[in-house]
């Protein structure tokens, strides 16, 4: 079984918060997950996967995509073997870059890039136990 960092269901609350475009297939969502109140920046492909204010989505940050948890090799292959991909719409591979640890009220903090698209998790300390500096993810997102 497949290891699961961290999962929950996000609610869209602003497109590109910054009031900049960062380039033209690319748009920036600020979200709020439902059941761990995390707040979350992610960069993904508008074109690709177009996403609006109030739309909800479930995310999940996977170590590997095969189902029983075996390590990813890091090369693709394609195959007719089952992957956590298959039930999710949008994927991404990325690197954890920066992990900022919370301490009392303040809320802790990561940053992963996918090839160039960042994501910046915030929340309670507890939920980044599982994560490490420089660990490779995948985030998969489905529509709620």
């Amino acid at each position: 079984m497949v290891e699961v960092l961290f999962e929950d269901i996000f609610r869209v609350e602003r497109l590109n918060p910054d009031d900049k475009k960062l380039f033209d297939k690319v748009i920036r969502i600020e979200a709020r997950s439902e059941r761990f109140d995390m707040f979350m920046h992610l960069d993904i492909n508008s074109e690709v996967y177009p996403l609006k204010v109030g739309q909800k989505f479930a995310l999940l940050l996977v170590p590997t995509l095969n189902p029983d948890g075996t390590p990813d090799t890091g090369y693709y292959v394609q195959n007719n073997r089952q992957s956590l991909a298959d039930n999710f719409e949008y994927v991404m591979y990325g690197k954890l870059f920066r992990i900022s640890e919370g301490s009392g009220r303040e809320k802790a903090e990561i940053n992963i890039s996918f090839g160039g698209l960042l994501m910046m998790l915030k929340g309670e300390p507890s939920q980044f136990n599982k994560f490490e500096l420089d660990q490779r993810l995948f985030l998969l997102i489905r529509k709620v």
